[in-house]
C-alpha cells in the first residue's frame, strides 16, 4: 500500500503538457538571468578591477564560451544519461556560482566563477529545449515560449543585478542564489523522467553532424549570435562613453527592453510558421536587423525612437533562433539534445570567442565602429540560411 500510494503522489506530482512547458519556461528565466547579470555589472567590475576593454571582453568570452560552447557534449550526456538530472544539476550550478560574481576578490577568481558557473548553463539548455520540444505540438511555438522564458531571464537579469548595486552594494549579489537552487529542487520533483533506453542513440558526440546541414546551420547561428553578444555586451560601454552613468537603470532597460523583445520575436515567428516558411521568416528578419541596429547609433539615448528601434531589432534578430533550433532537430532525430547544444551552444560559445576580436578592434577604431563591423555579418547569415533551406527542404518537419 505505501508503495502504490508513493507511485500515485509522484504521478501526481509530475507536470506535463502546458504545465510542464510553463515551468520549463520558468528555469529558463532563471538559468538565463543569472548570465545577464554579468552584462549589467561590467561596468562596477571594470571600476572595481580597473579593468581594460580588453580585459572586460576576455571575461564576456569566457562566459560565452562556458555557458555556450560545450553545449553538444551536455546535450550527447542529456540525450544518453537523461535530460531531467542533466538540466537540473545545470540549473543549481549556474545558480550557485553566477551569484557570488559581487564578492569576488581578484580577477582571477572572478574568471573562475564565469567559467565554471557558466557550465551550469551549457548543461541546462539542450537538455530543456528537448524536454520542451516534447511537451506542445506545435514543436516551434513550443521552443519560442521556451525561448522567451530565457530572453525574460536575461532581461530582468540586468535591472535585478543594477537594483541590488545601486542600494545594497556588490557584496549583496548572493542573495540571489535562493530562488535558482529552489527551482533546480523543484525539477527533481515535478519535471517526468524519461526512459532514455526506448530511444535510438547516435554514437556519444557524433562530430560528423557538424559536417552536414546542421554543421551549416550553426554557421547561421553563429553570425546571428555575433549581433547579439556584441549588443548586449557592448552596448552598456557604448553608453558609458556617451555619457552615460555606469550605475544609470537606462543600461538596464536598455538591455531588459531588448531581451525581452528578442524573446517575443521567438513566439511571433513561431505562430507565423503556418503562414511563412522558415527560410524566408529567417532570412528576411536577418536583413531587416542590420539597419536597425545601426539607426540605434544616430537616434537620441532614452529617446522614444531609441526604445522603439530596441524592441524592433531585438525582435528581428531572434525571430528565427528558434525555427533554426527546431530544425536542426528536424535534421538529427536521433541527437536532439546534441543538435539543440550546438544551436544553442556552439552558435553561442563560437559568437563569444569571436567577441574578443570585436573589443580589441573597440580599443583600435572605437566602440561603434566595431559594433557596426560585427552587425554586417547578418548579410552573410542571411545568404547561406536561404541556401540551407532551400537545399534540405525535404528533411525538415512542419
Amino acid at each position: 500500500m505505501i508503495h502504490t500510494a508513493n507511485l500515485s503522489t509522484k504521478k501526481r506530482l509530475a507536470l506535463s503538457g502546458g504545465s510542464l512547458s510553463f515551468f520549463l519556461i520558468l528555469v529558463h528565466m532563471g538559468v538565463d538571468g543569472y548570465s545577464s547579470m554579468f552584462y549589467a555589472m561590467q561596468p562596477s567590475l571594470q571600476e572595481k578591477f580597473s579593468l581594460s576593454k580588453t580585459d572586460l571582453a576576455m571575461l564576456v568570452a569566457t562566459l560565452s564560451l562556458s555557458t555556450s560552447f560545450v553545449q553538444p557534449l551536455f546535450g550527447s550526456v542529456a540525450d544518453r544519461f537523461g535530460r531531467r538530472a542533466t538540466a537540473a544539476i545545470g540549473a543549481l550550478l549556474i545558480a550557485c556560482l553566477l551569484s557570488l560574481m559581487g564578492i569576488m576578490p581578484t580577477v582571477p577568481l572572478l574568471f573562475a566563477c564565469l567559467l565554471f558557473g557558466g557550465l551550469g548553463s551549457a548543461a541546462f539548455h539542450p537538455a530543456g529545449t528537448s524536454m520542451a520540444r516534447e511537451a506542445g505540438t506545435n514543436k516551434g511555438l513550443a521552443v519560442g515560449l521556451f525561448s522567451f522564458g530565457g530572453t525574460i531571464g536575461l532581461a530582468l537579469g540586468p535591472l535585478i543585478a543594477l537594483f541590488i548595486i545601486a542600494n545594497f552594494g556588490l557584496q549583496w549579489t548572493p542573495i540571489v542564489m535562493i530562488p535558482g537552487v529552489i527551482l533546480a529542487l523543484l525539477m527533481f520533483v515535478l519535471v517526468p523522467k524519461v526512459d532514455m533506453s526506448k530511444i535510438e542513440k547516435r554514437k556519444f558526440f557524433d562530430i560528423s553532424l557538424f559536417k552536414g546541414p546542421v554543421g551549416l546551420l550553426a554557421i547561421v547561428g553563429i553570425l546571428r549570435s555575433i549581433t547579439y553578444v556584441t549588443f548586449s555586451s557592448g552596448t552598456p560601454l557604448w553608453l558609458v562613453s556617451q555619457g552615460i552613468a555606469r550605475d544609470s537603470s537606462v543600461i538596464g532597460w536598455t538591455l531588459a527592453i531588448f531581451s525581452f523583445s528578442a524573446g517575443f520575436g521567438g513566439i511571433l515567428a513561431g505562430y507565423l510558421t503556418p503562414y511563412f516558411n522558415r527560410q524566408i521568416l529567417i532570412t528576411a528578419t536577418m536583413l531587416a536587423a542590420l539597419p536597425v541596429f545601426l539607426a540605434l547609433f544616430r537616434v537620441e539615448i532614452a529617446s522614444v525612437p531609441y526604445y522603439a528601434l530596441l524592441v524592433l531589432g531585438g525582435i528581428l534578430v531572434n525571430a528565427g533562433l528558434p525555427l533554426m533550433i527546431v530544425s536542426a532537430q528536424d535534421l538529427a532525430p536521433n541527437a536532439i539534445g546534441t543538435a539543440s547544444g550546438i544551436m544553442m551552444g556552439f552558435s553561442w560559445g563560437s559568437a563569444g570567442l569571436f567577441y574578443i576580436f570585436v573589443g580589441k578592434m573597440q580599443e583600435t577604431i572605437g566602440i561603434e565602429a566595431a559594433m557596426s563591423m560585427a552587425y554586417f555579418l547578418l548579410i552573410p547569415g542571411a545568404i547561406l540560411a536561404f541556401y540551407i533551406f532551400r537545399r534540405y527542404k525535404d528533411r525538415l518537419v512542419y
